[in-house]
């Protein structure tokens, strides 16, 4: 039996990608085992489907100047001594890689234990555990075709994003019975990531009573970012998390409002469910959400807000256009070309 180790953590969206492969490569009969952080989201989510996980130590990649980059160096050395030993026991075959920071230890071990690495780039520009990563793999798959400009060619090898079956096949009523919410009324949902998003809460929160009017409000507010006082709001339903329930809120929806994570927007082309977005700041984050935001923009599948124009007045103003040009955005992701990326990707593990 082939072993396949998967790797990748500090996000949901690092985790996902994995999910949507894993009833392929169990139909495959891959052995399937997981490295990652200690605590990161990835244990919890990985372990709620039975695969066996390893954590190791973790240190974050900065580009600019902390005093914890001299602490961390020494946890990503130890990470990098566990992933090694580790990888010399389980023997696998292949490790798939999804990135973030856990997964630079997992890479450098399976390279010097020689076991092929194949890294996924959801971005449009490839960050920095990815461009360390690299230099370790066999090849990098990439979910945006433009992103091959970034990378050399002997490597990259555009698939397109795995996206899970089951989210394509979501049941609206499913969701109306799990929301309790009105059928009668348009639904919104937000989602900030699993981490949520400061920012896109609270303007939410300011806009409920004028949104509640027209539509069910569906707020994916991350962990720990429950507001209790809402609890009791008539329309409105807010979720730390969700997991096997996001296909039913997918279906539900009407239109979403979302940070520009390569997960999300690549789900949401999928389902041509018109969306609001609005990036994460170069203050926040490297700019891959500006950049993803950007290309979705231009063609023509989203509208984008950025976070420094984001007040109340302006996201009514907003998400009033977005519905009224609905039509237009669903009608340009009926033309998007997109690839199969679970399959694709499948083919190039399948190779090494």
């Amino acid at each position: 039996m082939k072993t396949i180790l998967l790797t990748g953590g500090g996000t949901a969206g690092h985790v996902m990608p994995h999910l949507a492969l894993l009833p392929h490569l169990k139909e495959a009969s891959y052995n399937i085992v997981y490295i990652g952080s200690y605590y990161g989201i990835e244990k919890t989510l990985i372990e709620k489907e039975g695969l066996t996980y390893y954590g190791i130590s973790s240190g974050k990649l900065r580009r600019y100047f902390d005093w914890k980059n001299f602490t961390d160096i020494f946890k990503i050395l130890t990470g990098i001594l566990q992933a090694t030993y580790r990888i010399h026991r389980l023997k696998p075959d292949v490790v798939f890689s999804k990135g973030g920071f856990v997964t630079v230890p997992v890479v450098i071990g399976a390279w010097i234990n020689r076991v092929p690495v194949v890294v996924h780039e959801s971005d449009m520009t490839p960050g920095l555990a990815n461009k360390i990563a690299l230099r370790f793999a066999k090849k990098i798959c990439t979910t945006f075709e433009p992103t091959l400009n970034y990378l050399p060619p002997s490597k990259a090898i555009f698939t397109g994003a795995p996206i899970r079956q089951e989210i394509l096949e979501g049941s609206a009523s499913e969701g109306f019975s799990f929301t309790l919410l009105d059928q009668a009324k348009p639904t919104l949902l937000l989602t900030g990531g699993s981490l949520g998003a400061k920012a896109l809460n609270t303007t939410l929160r300011d806009c409920l009573p004028q949104l509640t009017q027209t539509y069910n409000v569906i707020h994916l507010c991350g962990k720990g970012h429950l507001d209790q006082a809402l609890l009791n709001i008539d329309g409105y339903r807010q979720y730390e998390f969700v997991g096997e329930e996001m296909p039913w809120l997918y279906a539900m929806a009407d239109c979403v409002i979302s940070r520009a994570g390569s997960n999300t927007i690549t789900e949401l082309l999928a389902l041509k469910k018109p969306n609001l977005l609005i990036p994460l700041s170069a203050k926040q984050s490297r700019g891959d959400q500006l950049v993803n935001a950007s290309y979705y923009e231009k063609a023509g599948y989203s509208l984008v807000l950025q976070e420094n124009k984001l007040t109340s007045k302006q996201f009514i103003k907003s998400l009033k256009t977005l519905m009224a040009e609905k039509e237009t955005y669903i009608s340009n992701m009926e033309k998007a070309a997109t690839a199969n990326g679970t399959l694709n990707i499948l083919k190039v593990l399948e190779k090494y």
